[in-house]
């Protein structure tokens, strides 16, 4: 294939947007009626493309178009084109120093997470006029939230995929479940949870992940409830208090752990554990502060060394 140097001067930048209107719609004519243009104004569109590049991007076909190998490569940098562009206006506020405005940020209770504490910090220093807004609330909320537009980011739990949300793991939360250090059981580790159906439990109600209700369920935990609390910090404490045993975040339990507050009764090994996430809508066209620290906790996110 002969590489056409001038490719860049003398491509029309409208075609590669065609392009990829095409591909997310699905075909050239559903990508018509989106641009409210002709059908045949859209195939020439895509036949000047190829023409340009001297190679077919797509087959065609009645059920639609398939990304040929080159089509393939052209989609992924038209992609990144855009990508760029789209933050033009948000680097140019951010290089004027210009940005002031309010994050919203929609997030379970007890989230630990470096990256994500770096990043606000990260805002906070580069953009003073930034407000940070963090609402608590159980997992499902968040999820809601996000979907309603009520928020433009999240950090949770979801045990499916919705449509027209984002989902970067932000880091696995590990739980245990744990006693007070005057139970009958301190000091023991539990192998058999069916063992724990008489012991009373301390439940965090909409907060529990589906991951600790599908655990407890198979065993026939928690029929017996001493107590509820609807965030990870008062379930902790009711527990600390001998309410009731209770499953807890390993994070979020370490400190009354390492001062004898309370007992890991699980093995390590049978540590319930899950994804949390960094959520976002889906096509959202955010505000430049909002825009920034997506930017960069997913810079950092994605700097992290693979395991």
């Amino acid at each position: 294939m002969r590489i056409d140097r001038n490719f860049a001067s003398r491509v029309d930048w409208n075609l590669l947007r065609t392009f990829v209107e095409i591909v997310h719609a699905g075909g050239i004519g559903a990508a018509a009626r989106k641009l409210n243009r002709q059908q045949p104004t859209i195939s020439v569109a895509l036949k000047r493309l190829e023409d340009h590049v001297g190679t077919q991007l797509l087959h065609r076909s009645a059920s639609g178009v398939e990304l040929t190998v080159a089509g393939r490569a052209m989609l992924l940098i038209c992609e990144d084109m855009f990508e760029a562009a789209r933050t033009v206006p948000h680097q140019m506020a951010q290089a004027m120093k210009q940005v002031e405005g309010l994050v919203r940020i929609q997030m379970m209770s007890s989230i630990v997470s470096p990256e994500f504490d770096e990043a606000i910090a990260t805002c906070r220093r580069r953009h003073p006029a930034v407000q940070i807004e963090l609402r608590v609330s159980p997992w499902r909320q968040v999820l809601d939230a996000l979907e309603r537009g009520e928020v433009e980011l999240g950090v949770g739990f979801d045990s499916g995929v919705r449509t027209g949300l984002n989902y970067e793991p932000l880091f696995v939360e590990v739980q245990q479940l744990y006693c007070d250090r005057n139970h009958p059981l301190y000091g023991r580790r539990i192998t058999r949870l069916s063992d724990l159906r008489e012991q009373g439990f301390v439940l965090t109600g909409e907060d529990e992940l589906d991951t600790i209700t599908r655990l407890r369920q198979r065993y026939g935990l928690g029929t017996v409830v001493n107590g509820l609390a609807e965030d990870i910090h008062e379930a902790k404490r009711l527990i600390s208090l001998g309410v009731g045993i209770g499953f807890l975040p390993v994070l979020a339990a370490g400190d009354l752990v390492e001062r004898d507050r309370l007992w890991p009764l699980l093995p390590h090994d049978a540590e319930p554990s899950y994804n949390i996430y960094l959520l976002s809508r889906e096509g959202e066209t955010r505000d430049t502060p909002t825009q920034l620290f997506l930017d960069e906790i997913l810079r950092r996110l994605r700097a992290r060394p693979h395991a």
